[in-house]
């Protein structure tokens, strides 16, 4: 796939999800930022880049904090330029009981998942118009579209992604950009690790047991790769994508989500 003269942003950009993203379009010519809050995993992921000859730029970001992605937003323009393509990776991951749910770490995952997803998604936006053409992809989760024990907080932030991707490509249908979602099951990330030491921490279970608790998830028994999640990415990036607009793009092994 061709991606030269396309710029694309990459948040939760310093490993995992969003690091796999980075170096598919990189690879594929595009110019990419990735941005997280730890500057010294997107300098890692960016200097990697760079050594192999891509064009690639580390600048941080607290997606939750309006003014945090202002100024990303104005460095990226002075650094680079118009952005083509965001991708909205960056997410926190927490499970409680409902009854021990606290107000603050209830909206500090919806600040994360879903405010996030506004804020970077609305700084550049109206540059993508302007000029006609954009993807906006947001990595969100099988939770997104579902229910799941102790997840409430983590399950309605993705839901609103979701609903976000979905109004946000009927708004802009006829003006050369797009809006999907992408909902993968666990992914063998930091955060399929956090979930399975949740378990081992709230029950009598091995971490084995716990993990294979977390595989029984998915028909094929495994997690799936970054890489995976990352193609797809590709793939609606792609011109012969335009026609996918509004969609939320299971990646569950066959788990029958919809």
């Amino acid at each position: 796939m061709d991606l030269q003269g396309r710029a694309a942003v990459i948040t939760g950009g310093g490993r995992g999800i969003g690091s796999a993203i980075a170096r598919i379009l990189a690879e594929n010519g595009a110019t990419v930022v990735v941005s997280a809050r730890s500057v010294d995993e997107i300098e890692s992921v960016a200097k990697s880049l760079h050594s192999e000859g891509y064009e690639a730029h580390a600048i941080p970001c607290d997606v939750a904090d309006e003014t945090s992605v202002q100024a990303m937003a104005q460095e990226v323009s002075r650094r680079i330029g118009d952005i083509d393509i965001v991708v909205n990776n960056a997410g926190i991951a927490r499970s409680n009981p409902v009854k021990l749910i606290q107000l603050e770490e209830w909206e500090r995952i919806l600040s994360i998942n879903a405010t996030g997803t506004f804020l970077c998604t609305r700084a550049f936006l109206g540059s993508m118009i302007e000029r006609g053409w954009g993807r906006v992809i947001n990595v969100a989760s099988i939770a997104g579209l579902r229910g799941g024990r102790y997840m409430a907080a983590y399950s309605a932030s993705k839901h609103a992604q979701v609903g976000f991707t979905r109004a946000l490509a009927a708004e802009i249908a006829d003006q050369g950009v797009t809006a999907n979602a992408i909902c993968p099951g666990y992914v063998d990330t930091a955060m399929a690790d956090y979930a399975v030491t949740r378990i081992v921490g709230k029950t009598d279970l091995s971490y084995e047991e716990a993990l294979q608790s977390i595989l029984a998830t998915n028909p094929q028994k495994r997690l799936i790769r970054p890489e995976e999640v990352a193609h797809i990415a590709l793939m609606l990036c792609s011109a012969d994508a335009e026609g996918i607009n509004g969609q939320a793009i299971v990646i569950d092994g066959g788990l029958g989500v919809h």
